[in-house]
């Protein structure tokens, strides 16, 4: 009728729109196709520069012409005046800005504005500061935009304590903000630093060794600052408690500095004419530089790891040449030099010994627990206080359960071991998704326990039973061990690692689930091995046990093979040395 609008069909605005975009991709097409012409043919002129200009506005995310743009700035450089570059960057900046404004999240387009920052004859580093605080107003997890701000900081020379002062606002606007709290971590150990302790002799760098750089240090805090953080987040998770946000750094504030490199173990055999070395951290010990002295003569041997599968490992052996140390009634002494940290450790083997060693206890390193000032007992006291008054208010609030053991293994990991089995009971429930994985941590505190255990009565027992661990750690503080009792717990295999047990004699692995016995690997000293009711279930999977020289007696009752047709037969081929095999 007359008068009225005509209103398209659905399917005429369809064709439109597609004809539309059809359109536009021609002339997209086109225009790539030029670019990769021009840049085949090696041309960097201004059509080039508007053409790449044309297609990363519509697409900053093409990678291909930001290096192509790059190669044209740079020709550009050569060819004009050190004012007219000034000015080709500073369009460059101003055309960023449009592309970020079509993705905020674009890898290309921060890299290239960093590329182009760092070239500016004169950069304006506060219009940076100012474009990197309005992006983050807009979204303050743009990670990317986090790094570019990094990137600003560094250059520009902004002040650490300034720095922490942004941290302040944006944390005071948003205590979800976990970006900031993360680059408050970073930020403290630099302007609060705790103040290094004296190296012991045995460890003391010569004096032409450089000293350590802040961003080489131990990342500890000073103890006056860290108590004035527990107050900030404090007031973050009972604002919001059940934003992570918060309880991540709280973690991390609770968590230990990054552990001293250093040599803590030196182990001898006389009988296997061996020698294993402990590292605080895995290393290669082929390419740190790893010298042995025996009596004031280095020694030419060879270091291996523990297991084939390890190029860096916290436990190497080395075996000395024959009839070197053989001999009981000589004495002698060996030193294991660290070049590359130079550091060395000492170790005496004396007249009618064996074995000796010499090594720093987890207590002595303070692995899992470090030692506390009045001070900060008091305050985390305090805070273990707080946050059990927050559980009852919030019992099924997740975070405040695993900080509540967080508080306590810090507190007194021993006399607060039944609360935390139960607190992780308690999660498991709670959380039942992550129910496996609270069970590896529970299973890795109690590991923790046991060693401090052992050490407190000075033994090489290592007994662990009816914990229901379902994994093995650090395994690297039990080279000295000489029996292990895993036994009725939930372990489903004994893991490469397991072989840095140098010393075990006894195994009792009896009412688990192993099916797998791969860390069971050239144990030089293993003579029993109890894996009674396990999942063991081919003779291949005994195979490991092949490696060790001096297994004698072998209980394999309760595992499906068992049941295999000539399995002793074929155990006695496979085992010469057992004369003890319960079936």
């Amino acid at each position: 009728m007359h008068g009225r609008v005509k209103i398209k069909s659905t399917a005429q605005q369809e064709e439109e729109k597609r004809k539309e975009r059809e359109k536009k991709l021609k002339i997209y097409v086109a225009a790539r196709d030029a670019c990769f012409s021009k840049r085949k043919e090696g041309i960097w002129d201004d059509e080039a520069l508007q053409l790449t200009q044309q297609l990363l506005s519509s697409n900053p995310d093409f990678a291909t012409l930001w290096n192509y743009r790059r190669e044209i700035l740079m020709h550009l450089e050569t060819v004009k005046e050190k004012d007219e570059v000034q000015k080709i960057y500073e369009g460059e900046l101003s055309f960023l800005e449009s592309c970020l404004k079509v993705n905020p999240k674009s890898y290309g387009s921060w890299h290239h504005r960093g590329w182009v920052s760092a070239r500016l004859p004169r950069p304006d580093w506060a219009r940076e500061l100012t474009l990197c605080d309005r992006c983050l107003s807009l979204d303050d997890r743009n990670f990317h935009c986090w790094d570019y701000r990094r990137m600003v900081v560094k250059m520009s020379g902004v002040p650490v304590d300034q720095e922490l002062e942004f941290t302040d606002r944006l944390i005071g606007s948003n205590f979800s903000n976990y970006s900031s709290w993360h680059y408050r971590s970073t930020l403290l150990p630099l302007l609060h630093p705790e103040s290094p302790e004296p190296p012991s002799p045995c460890h003391k760098p010569p004096q032409t060794s450089p000293p350590p750089s802040p961003q080489t240090h131990s990342h500890r805090v000073c103890e006056e600052q860290l108590l004035k953080e527990y107050e900030l987040v404090q007031n973050a998770f009972f604002t919001d408690p059940n934003d992570q946000s918060a309880w991540f750094y709280y973690r991390w504030l609770l968590g230990r500095a990054e552990r001293e490199e250093m040599i803590s173990c030196v182990y001898v055999s006389r009988d296997e004419e061996r020698v294993a070395v402990a590292f605080s951290r895995p290393v290669n010990a082929q390419s740190v530089g790893l010298l042995l002295v025996l009596d004031g003569q280095p020694q030419r041997v060879e270091w291996r790891s523990v297991h084939p599968r390890f190029k860096h490992s916290p436990v190497w052996i080395c075996d000395l040449p024959p009839g070197t140390i053989s001999d009981i009634t000589n004495e002698h002494n060996l030193t294991v030099h660290w070049t590359e940290k130079h550091t060395h450790r000492d170790c005496a083997l004396y007249t009618g010994r064996t074995e000796s060693y010499c090594r720093d206890s987890a207590t002595d390193q303070e692995l899992f627990r470090s030692e506390l000032s009045v001070e900060k007992t008091s305050v985390l006291q305090s805070e273990l206080q707080s946050c059990n008054q927050l559980q009852e208010l919030e019992p099924l609030n997740k975070w405040c359960l695993l900080t509540i053991i967080l508080l306590m293994r810090a507190l007194d990991p021993l006399g607060y071991e039944k609360e935390t089995l139960a607190h992780f009971q308690t999660l498991k429930e709670v959380d039942s998704m992550r129910s496996a994985y609270y069970s590896d941590l529970c299973s890795k505190f109690m590991i923790e326990n046991t060693i401090l255990k052992m050490e407190y009565a000075e033994v090489r027992v290592f007994s662990i039973s009816e914990k229901n661990l379902t994994t093995l750690c650090h395994l690297d503080q039990l080279l000295l061990v000489t029996h292990i009792s895993l036994s009725s717990n939930q372990l489903q295999r004994l893991p490469p690692q397991f072989a840095m047990l140098q010393c075990l004699e006894v195994l009792e692995a009896d009412n688990n689930s192993i099916e797998n016995l791969e860390g069971v690997y050239h144990l030089p000293k293993l003579e029993e091995v109890d894996l009674k009711n396990n999942k063991i279930s081919t003779l291949a999977d005994l195979q490991p046990l092949a490696s060790c020289p001096k297994l004698k007696r072998l209980d394999l009752r309760g595992n499906p093979v068992t049941q295999t047709a000539n399995i002793e037969s074929q155990l006695a081929e496979l085992l010469p040395s057992v004369t003890d095999l319960l079936l």
